[in-house]
């Protein structure tokens, strides 16, 4: 009797310990363009926290703002029956890929996300009412960062309005500063086209670049906005085509740049360098936009892993560990964003992240939290590429602003 029990023990110690080996052996591939400094410090926070939970991370970080070339490089992934356990992905691509019939839910990892996460984003993480995507965090667009001490050498203070704007611009040059750092790249003039549309109000930019209102899009205003975009490009330097966001950023930090459209994964770049907020550098609302809050949320969604139509323990753990308030928080400390959990405690946050979560819940309530276009959360992307053919086109071109408008109502009609 004494032997069975034995080979009984014996046999059930075998079979946890191969099960346990086969759980620890689940490898994680996960596809994402973070790359940056920032960006790379903020996504080893989860790679570390998965290793520790005894899954083996396999890295596919692709290079490229805004995630052009790491959404090719997914779709020749999963056309080639090697799709990722999870991808980075956000907006309407997230509801393309479940209608797909690609996607595993994750409702198992979501009991409590409804509850603590902005309606708006909760929404967009669900198809056909079951969760598909994780968000990690919330980015704010519509932010100017200014060199503090730049700022402080021709005696300005922040823009609240474009005329204000143009006239610090023109102290920065005098100074010898470019007065706007920027990467001539379709995302980033993209990113500063969308701010001054969001500067013309919530209504406007509700209609135009939700809606697309065809009488919105070629309104007085609307030329506005072409002619106010373009003269923001008088002041970027001769240098600007095709460089990265974040050595634009760089200048900024550094000082040979005076002030810089991007949302705040900039702010991880500040940090990076050891830059503090109201010290080194200021973060203020774009001029005209300090009642409105232009955002962008990163989720990852979770692929069929084998043909097999439920979520891997791996890619559960992955969900809820994204969601958790620990690494909520550690993520956007490092990222520059804010955490997508409305429950997470601010303290640890600098005051560039507290003016944000202030903003983002007044908006909120006033309905002036409002997806981006520029960022993947809005419309098609034909629909949104074809806007951004335009845009950067017209910033890249000594086109009329009346023309712009024009090419812009075409551009919109595009599906």
């Amino acid at each position: 009797m004494k032997r069975s029990l034995t080979s009984v023990a014996t046999a059930v110690t075998l079979l946890t310990a191969g099960t346990h080996a086969a759980f620890a052996a689940e490898q994680l591939s996960v596809l994402h363009w973070w790359t940056s400094g920032g960006e790379s410090k903020a996504i080893r926070v989860l790679k570390d926290d998965m290793s520790k939970q005894g899954y083996e991370w396999k890295d596919f970080a692709i290079a490229g703002g805004a995630g052009a070339a790491a959404m090719t490089a997914l779709k020749t992934q999963v056309i080639s029956g090697n799709a990722p356990s999870a991808a980075q992905i956000k907006g309407p691509l997230i509801q393309d890929w479940a209608e797909q019939g690609s996607l595993v839910t994750i409702d198992q990892a979501a009991t409590d996300w409804k509850a603590h996460t902005p309606a708006q984003i909760d929404s967009a993480m669900r198809a056909g009412g079951h969760y598909v995507a994780a968000p990690f965090s919330v980015h704010r667009i519509n932010w100017l960062w200014i060199n503090k001490a730049d700022l402080d050498k021709v005696g300005g203070t922040p823009p609240t309005t474009w005329p204000e704007f143009f006239a610090l611009a023109d102290k920065f040059r005098a100074a010898g500063i470019t007065p706007v750092a920027h990467g001539g790249q379709p995302w980033q003039d993209m990113t500063i086209w969308e701010t001054v549309v969001l500067s013309q109000g919530a209504d406007f930019y509700r209609k135009a670049l939700v809606d697309l209102d065809q009488k919105t899009l070629t309104s007085p205003q609307m030329v506005q906005v072409f002619e106010t975009v373009q003269k923001i490009r008088t002041y970027f330097d001769k240098g600007y085509h095709g460089r990265d966001w974040n050595l634009a950023t760089a200048m900024v930090i550094s000082g040979s740049g005076g002030m810089q459209f991007m949302g705040d994964w900039a702010k991880g770049e500040f940090a990076n360098a050891n830059k503090k907020a109201d010290v080194d550098y200021i973060c203020a609302a774009a001029p005209g936009t300090s009642n409105a809050y232009t955002y962008t949320a990163d989720a990852f969604v979770f692929f069929q892993q084998n043909g097999k139509k439920d979520a891997t323990p791996g890619q559960l753990a992955l969900a809820r560990t994204i969601m958790s308030v620990d690494f909520q928080q550690q993520f956007s400390l490092y990222k520059g964003s804010i955490p997508v959990r409305l429950d997470v405690p601010m303290d640890k946050f600098d005051s560039c992240a507290r003016k944000s979560r202030t903003d983002e819940l007044a908006t909120i309530k006033s309905g002036g939290f409002l997806p981006s276009l520029a960022f993947g959360e809005l419309q098609s992307s034909v629909t949104a590429g074809a806007i951004t053919d335009v845009v950067t086109n017209f910033m890249n071109s000594n086109e009329d602003a009346k023309e712009g408008v024009r090419k812009l109502a075409a551009a919109a009609k595009v599906k």
